[in-house]
Order: C-alpha cells, then sequence, then structure tokens
C-alpha cells in the first residue's frame, strides 16, 4: 500500500474586529494549520493535509469560528510520497 498525498494549502482568514487575538488563538491550536502573519483584519495560514477534502474540513473549521468573517483559500500543492528503489546486488 502506498503513502497518502501530500497535500499544503494557502488561506486568508478575514476577521471581525476586535476578535484577530482569540481566532490566531484557535487556527494555531489547530492539527496542521499553521498562521505566517497577517494585519488587524486578516491572518495568512497555511494548512497540510493528505487529502484536498482534508484541507477543506480544516478550512470549514476555521470558517465557522466565532470571530471570523471568511476563510478562503488561495492556492493548493500536492505532492506524490517520494518512492524508494531498493536495489539487491
Amino acid at each position: 500500500m502506498s503513502d497518502p498525498r501530500w497535500h499544503v494549502s494557502s488561506a486568508v482568514v478575514t476577521v471581525a474586529d476586535g476578535a484577530w487575538q482569540e481566532v490566531r488563538r484557535l487556527v494555531e491550536a489547530l492539527d496542521g494549520v499553521e498562521v505566517h502573519g497577517g494585519d488587524d483584519t486578516r491572518l495568512i495560514v497555511t494548512i497540510e493535509g493528505t487529502s484536498t477534502g482534508q484541507l477543506g474540513d480544516k478550512l470549514t473549521e476555521i470558517n465557522l469560528m466565532d470571530g471570523v468573517l471568511a476563510a478562503n483559500m488561495v492556492f493548493e500543492h500536492a505532492e506524490e510520497p517520494e518512492e524508494t528503489t531498493c536495489h539487491s546486488t
């Protein structure tokens, strides 16, 4: 059985006035999600997982958080797992 593909996406999370700190704390607590920056109204995040569906589920979870106005995927990339070849002599 082969390893699953690796997926990563970037997203912009738009946050309500006064909710930035709490939303950042909640987003940073999610597995596979990392905050890379932002400003008073937005967070820039990456989401990693093994399928497009997994990324979408995480983005939906962020969208449903109190204080989040919108969470939009900007980019997605997927890679096959590295194949290793064993040679016997």
